[in-house]
């Protein structure tokens, strides 16, 4: 119950600063909307070594963004509930729905400028939004991590990382479902250090150099 009120006033506050109208009832959960979780020793994505971050976090950092400054030194992993999970598997599901696919081209006339979206924007904005609102709800900003992979199509792309108990997540905004990282089909090349958001490791023992995709998706 208290997670259900959490949601509820961190979407309340956030739709009407973003002038949007709040959604009916969430439909059926998909698979991975339920909490539902056999296998409890799916292996994490392993961290080979320190990495750099992206150029358009540091920009983003760089504008004194809240987000860059947490440094807690804590590594467990969540400990999944269905009441946790349920409010993870709503955030994804409702910044996927609001947020319009647009590139940063079309938004900013940069190739790639990190922010927090109100009504549109592309996949790292979708990552900054999913992040703050569930530090909202009180998850711990270590316990959420920004990701680069490469797709299916060997671009760059960003999704958020949440290490738990049942394995690391993947909150994506080309998909409503959560998929655990190994079953997303994309190469896992770096993301934030859980101790410190302004550190990187790399998830490749020689991670290539990559921009995050400049498409909307």
């Amino acid at each position: 119950m208290v997670w259900a009120l959490r949601l509820v006033v961190v979407l309340g506050m956030w739709m009407g600063c973003a002038g949007l109208v709040q959604a009916g009832n969430p439909a059926a959960h998909p698979v991975r909307g339920n909490f539902d979780f056999p296998d409890r020793n799916a292996p994490a994505a392993r961290i080979y070594g320190k990495a750099l971050p992206p150029v358009g976090y540091v920009d983003f950092c760089g504008r004194g963004e809240n987000e860059c400054q947490f440094k807690s030194g804590k590594v467990e992993p969540l400990m999944l509930t269905s009441e946790n999970w349920d409010a993870i598997f709503q955030i994804n599901k409702h910044v996927n729905t609001k947020i319009r696919p647009a590139t940063d081209v079309e938004l900013y006339g940069s190739p790639d400028f990190w922010t927090y979206p109100v009504s549109a924007g592309d996949c790292e904005d979708y990552v900054l939004l999913k992040k703050r609102l569930l530090v909202g709800l009180g998850f711990n900003p270590e316990l959420l991590l920004i990701t680069v992979v490469l797709d299916e199509n060997r671009e760059g792309h960003a999704v958020l990382t949440i290490p738990t108990n049942h394995g690391d997540f993947i909150l994506d905004n080309r998909r409503t479902e959560i998929l655990r990282w190994d079953e997303t089909g994309y190469i896992f090349l770096k993301r934030q250090s859980q101790p410190a958001a302004n550190e990187w490791v790399s998830l490749q023992k020689a991670a290539p150099q990559v921009v995050v995709s400049t498409k909307a998706n």
